[in-house]
């Protein structure tokens, strides 16, 4: 579990967000250890929303809140070769440019980063790639 600051308007307890990191913009700002506390490229969902509130000028007038937050897994398309559940993988992202494909968000997934370290949490069923290529639905943490 984690605590950070979001938006008010979205700090709903089950809604999910992924972290993409810290804004040049808040470099000042007294709160940005707790704002910019979580792992980069991490998916997370909001468990418990705290009351306090603050003011957030990067927000323009919307107020901030604390959250309570766990990882969760996020979906994504690895090649199948050597993929097993519950493994660590060092994640490279796809050289497919096919961007017009129904696959090709789960093959570049959000937040995810060329190099790092993600587990295996979850296999799903194998991908229908139209280039032939033997791919896997996984589920990364």
């Amino acid at each position: 579990m984690g605590i950070t600051l979001i938006g008010k308007d979205v700090a709903v307890v089950g809604n999910e967000f992924y972290y993409l990191g810290a804004l040049e913009s808040c470099e000042g700002c007294r709160l940005k250890s707790v704002c910019f506390n979580l792992e980069e490229g991490t998916r997370y969902r909001v468990t418990n929303v705290r009351g306090q509130e603050h003011d957030c000028p990067e927000l323009d007038d919307e107020r901030i809140v604390a959250v309570e937050v766990e990882k969760v897994p996020s979906p994504a398309i690895l090649p199948k070769k050597g993929l097993l559940e519950g493994i660590t993988v060092t994640y490279a992202e796809s050289k497919c440019d096919n961007v017009g494909c129904k696959y090709w968000h789960l093959c570049h997934p959000v937040g995810k980063l060329e190099g790092k370290k993600y587990s295996v949490v979850r296999m799903g069923e194998d991908v229908p790639c139209p280039r032939d290529e033997r791919l896997s639905f996984v589920d990364l943490l």
